[in-house]
């Protein structure tokens, strides 16, 4: 089995630019409802998981931000309190398992380190009872 099974591609992913504001940032992830985001460079690398709680410290830590100030606020001058490790495309399963274990989602990137999709904890959840089904009906 290979991880593009899984793969959820780019195109279908909620994702960030690192360039964009935090304001921007604090706006999709209240729409989607997401608590984390993978962030993309320029040129369209990984470039590590923005989460609510990276949002929180920085306004925290930022004398004088407020909401209505965020937008001044680039998302690459927030420190990303949690590194969710990428797997490569060409990586063995055990490596996205490992960890998938410890995060709520794998960023995939290809041989250049192009962010090209997620696989979900929940997708490999999903197809692991699948089997134990599949097994459970054959005994």
């Amino acid at each position: 089995m290979n991880i593009a099974f899984f793969l959820i591609p780019k195109k279908d992913v909620v994702y960030l630019k690192d360039s964009a504001t935090m304001r921007q940032a604090l706006e999709r992830m209240e729409y989607h409802g997401y608590s984390a985001v993978p962030l993309v460079d320029s040129q369209g690398h990984y470039a590590g998981t923005l989460t609510e709680g990276d949002l929180l410290w920085k306004l925290k830590n930022t004398p004088d931000l407020t909401f209505g100030n965020t937008e001044k606020i680039r998302l690459y001058e927030i420190e990303q309190r949690t590194q969710n490790t990428p797997v490569s495309i060409n990586a063995k399963i055990s490596d996205l398992l490992s960890r998938a274990i410890h995060q709520n989602f794998v960023p995939v990137i290809d041989d250049q380190g192009i962010f090209i999709g997620i696989v979900r904890r929940r997708e490999i959840i999903e197809y692991c009872a699948q089997l134990l089904n599949s097994q459970a009906k054959e005994s």
